[in-house]
């Protein structure tokens, strides 16, 4: 089978997304759209997936041209796309997601899920994905449900999987896992549409590498290009892949965490005797597979959840039991590892996201009114500062890419007077051009003399940044590391083996 498009153009108004954007794809082969957020990539995607309708160009499969007035169209047509942000509904079972819209019925027209489980489990034996058909999706973790949403593609026989920004909320070993199912699908003669921004992965399983910026394909190289000169392609010039900072230089301790413990909801610790200090200037970055207690703990610092026991102590200030506002006001900046839900209001402008917990105070409010002139003047002021690429600075959060979402949420939230900062998952589904800019920020913030807690899944994120690194398991913290501790070790102590062991078995 061979897939091409010739010529794909889109517009948004005078925007355009997609300029003449062409490129082949054959049977058996996986091919990388590599580009910044905001690049075109998954405009393009919707555009062969059938969510958009493109105003020039073509879409061919084994020569013969293709039109596509909706995704039924294109899943007709062999092509199925795993999105960024899962389309499942959390309440059903695996096997009612998978043929939900595509219903097997029996004779007399009843849904018939035995069929529906019998698929779920031919596709899961087939690679290998060990996914049970009765288990409800809210149950699982999120590396299983971006199977389930590969099962429901194969299960329509897709020939064709186009793949958005697939590793960008999965841990390091579901992303391990991923690259196997991809290479898996591969040797099975099924064409990837791979886009990422990630670029060890695309030298893990890439064939060949097609680099779009600004709307354009910039070149189509070999995925043994060196990193530098991938970046570089996406970026338009030369990226530091490297954190520079300064050795840490303050023995004053600012944020003590004292014996923290919290019962989670089904009576589990989720926290389980925590305690660690955090220096004037110094980032300690918490590592851990997601969901061994990080995110209970940055809920606990901001004060969005109340633990069992222990304290939570800034300076001089008690935060163990204040509200969010409170600590907010104590000079708490706060990047939550989801965006979407805890970072945004994504039916809000700019100006009004990057205010969202400033604006009942001045210079933004006068007694109960909002002070709009100030308010965009301040977005104004941080689009520049940050680099945020929008339509205008009026476009709503949910009308920008990804990675310029989270730079309004870091604009907003270093643009205040911090004597804290909490960043989980700061870079989360962030191109590398942001990803520089978003780390040098806070370095930034550390050189002032900040304390800064980095909770990330992605060991080059927690090494690149960490002056120390906390490993969590299982709610507890298994180990304080410096921050130029190799890999393998902190995989290891990921894993639960203490650091003496764990340096020993590196």
């Amino acid at each position: 089978m061979k897939l091409e498009l010739r010529g794909i153009t889109k517009r948004f108004g005078d925007f355009t997304a997609n300029d003449k954007i062409s490129f082949t794809v054959h049977s058996g082969e996986i091919h990388a759209l590599l580009g910044e957020n905001g690049a075109g990539k998954s405009t393009l995607m919707n555009v062969l997936y059938g969510l958009l309708h493109a105003e020039e160009g073509e879409i061919l499969i084994d020569d013969v041209p293709q039109h596509f007035s909706n995704p039924g169209d294109s899943m007709a047509a062999g092509i199925g796309m795993v999105h960024q942000h899962f389309m499942l509904v959390p309440v059903f079972t695996v096997a009612q997601n998978v043929v939900l819209g595509n219903e097997p019925t029996s004779a007399g027209g009843i849904i018939d899920l035995g069929k529906a489980r019998e698929k779920v489990k031919e596709i899961s034996d087939r690679f290998g994905f060990e996914v049970d058909p009765d288990a409800l999706v809210e149950d699982l973790p999120v590396g299983v449900q971006q199977r389930v949403e590969i099962i429901k593609a194969l299960s329509r026989d897709a020939e064709i999987l186009i793949l958005d920004e697939p590793s960008a909320v999965l841990t390091p070993q579901e992303t391990d896992e991923l690259m196997k199912t991809m290479l898996q699908l591969k040797n099975e003669g099924k064409i990837i549409i791979f886009i990422t921004h990630k670029l060890r992965e695309i030298k893990e399983v890439a064939d060949v590498v097609t680099v779009i910026r600004r709307g354009k394909v910039v070149d189509t190289v070999s995925p043994k290009e060196t990193q530098e000169k991938l970046a570089e392609l996406m970026v338009g010039r030369a990226v530091l892949l490297n954190v520079h900072k300064e050795p840490q230089k303050y023995d004053e301790v600012l944020l003590k965490v004292e014996n923290l413990s919290l019962i989670g909801e089904k009576g589990v610790p989720a926290l389980n005797n925590v305690s660690f200090e955090v220096k004037k200037g110094e980032i300690l970055s918490i590592a851990g597979v997601q969901g061994n207690g990080q995110t209970e703990l940055a809920e606990v610092l901001l004060g969005l959840t109340k633990p069992t026991s222990g304290e939570v102590t800034l300076g001089n200030i008690d935060l163990t039991h204040k509200s969010v506002k409170q600590t907010l006001s104590t000079g708490v900046g706060y990047i939550p590892e989801d965006r979407n839900t805890d970072g945004l209001v994504g039916d809000f402008t700019l100006p009004e996201n990057l205010v969202l917990d400033q604006s009942d105070v001045s210079p933004f409010a006068k007694w109960l009114n909002l002070n709009l002139p100030a308010i965009n003047s301040n977005a104004i002021n941080l689009i520049k500062q940050f680099d945020i690429r929008a339509g205008s600075a009026h476009s709503t959060a949910s009308q920008l890419s990804g990675g310029n979402q989270q730079k309004v949420v870091v604009a907003r939230e270093l643009s205040r007077d911090l004597k804290l900062l909490v960043a989980a998952q700061p870079t989360r589904g962030v191109d590398v051009g942001s990803i520089e800019f978003i780390h040098q920020q806070i370095v930034n913030e550390r050189d002032k003399g900040i304390p800064v807690v980095v909770i990330s899944t992605e060991l080059d994120e927690v090494s690149a940044l960490a002056d120390r690194i906390a490993v969590m398991f299982h709610g507890k913290i298994i180990g304080i590391v410096p921050g130029d501790t190799d890999r393998n070790t902190l995989g290891l102590m990921m894993a639960g083996i203490p650091p003496e062991q764990a340096r020993k078995e590196a």
